[in-house]
């Protein structure tokens, strides 16, 4: 019998990777976060925890648009070390990035959990700060994360931050230099791409980042992690048949009604050959191409946003073929983009 797991993925980086402004999806999780505070302060016996809440997010609302508070201790534990060693992950450079300047890195694939880009750039586990000294990442998401108590503190701990402009630009603007914020960019459309063997990004009509990039003067640098689409199998069923039938309607509703991306996957068990949840201990190399100077350009016309954005794909696909034989591919794997 088969089994399968849904998961809901919001279109988090598309703010940033397409031509629209930045849109905030903030609202959702605002609310169930208002209703389940209110039902705190009125309705139970720990009212005061939920009113202390309320009074230390309105003091220190703006710390997680700013660069939040990180700490070397929460990026440095142990437990990172057995997450990075289960797979494992590697961190690879290619080219030193100089602190004198800042860096928009564009990550791909998102693969289904995106652990290549967490374990390297939101912990210590593959050693970032002895790779690029001097150099502060931060990995971007999606921005509701940081409406929830203690899971808020615990981002901000290890460098993550919300994917919106006002904090973008901040980082990569209004702060001083070294800093390098790291954007899944296909998001979660790429997750329904994601499958073992495959090597797709969504990427032809994501020009945002690259927009970001000369409004800020932010270099940008092409990074790919070579088998984050190995840690999951996703199922997309035969077209035909009633399963495929009620897959797409699914993920039309979700996606057309809630900006929701549905994924259907299934990994391993607590055993090798055992069905389950686990992802694959297949091995991740995130290779960090060479950073692509970028002018400051503060209102950059469509022609210049699609020069650089050009200049960037060729990028990307000369690391992803520089690499993929050493990293698993074959010779005859193509980057393809869509």
């Amino acid at each position: 019998m088969m089994f399968w797991c849904m998961s809901f993925w919001i279109q988090e980086f598309r703010c940033v990777c397409t031509k629209k402004v930045f849109v905030n999806f903030e609202h959702c999780s605002g609310l169930t976060s208002t209703i389940l505070i209110t039902y705190g302060l009125v309705c139970t016996k720990f009212w005061i925890l939920s009113v202390l809440v309320l009074a230390w997010h309105a003091y220190d609302w703006n710390t997680y648009q700013e660069g939040g508070r990180r700490s070397a201790w929460v990026r440095n534990w142990t437990l990172w070390k057995y997450f990075q060693k289960y797979f494992p992950v590697k961190l690879v450079k290619t080219h030193d990035l100089s602190p004198k300047h800042n860096y928009l890195i564009a990550n791909h694939p998102h693969g289904i959990f995106s652990f290549g880009a967490f374990i390297n750039f939101a912990t210590e586990a593959t050693g970032f700060d002895r790779i690029f000294p001097n150099i502060t990442p931060y990995l971007g998401t999606i921005r509701w994360f940081f409406w929830f108590p203690i899971l808020r503190d615990y981002m901000m701990s290890v460098g993550v931050c919300p994917v919106s402009e006002t904090t973008l630009k901040y980082l990569l603007s209004q702060k001083h230099t070294s800093n390098a914020v790291v954007v899944v960019v296909g998001g979660g459309a790429e997750a329904l791409l994601c499958h073992p063997g495959a090597s797709t990004v969504f990427l032809k009509h994501r020009k945002g980042f690259v927009k970001l990039a000369l409004q800020t003067g932010a270099h940008l640098v092409p990074t790919y992690s070579f088998g984050e689409n190995e840690t999951y199998n996703q199922e997309t069923f035969p077209e035909g048949t009633w399963k495929r039938f009620f897959q797409k309607k699914f993920q039309e509703i979700f996606k057309k009604h809630l900006r929701l991306y549905l994924c259907t996957f299934h990994g391993r068990g607590l055993t090798r050959e055992s069905w389950g949840f686990l992802p694959f201990n297949h091995p991740i190399t995130t290779v960090v191409g060479e950073p692509l100077p970028i002018p400051m350009i503060q209102n950059p016309d469509k022609e210049t946003v699609d020069k650089y954005h050009t200049l960037y794909i060729n990028a990307l696909c000369k690391l992803f073929d520089e690499y993929k034989i050493q990293y698993g591919l074959p010779q005859t794997q193509k980057l393809t983009i869509i």
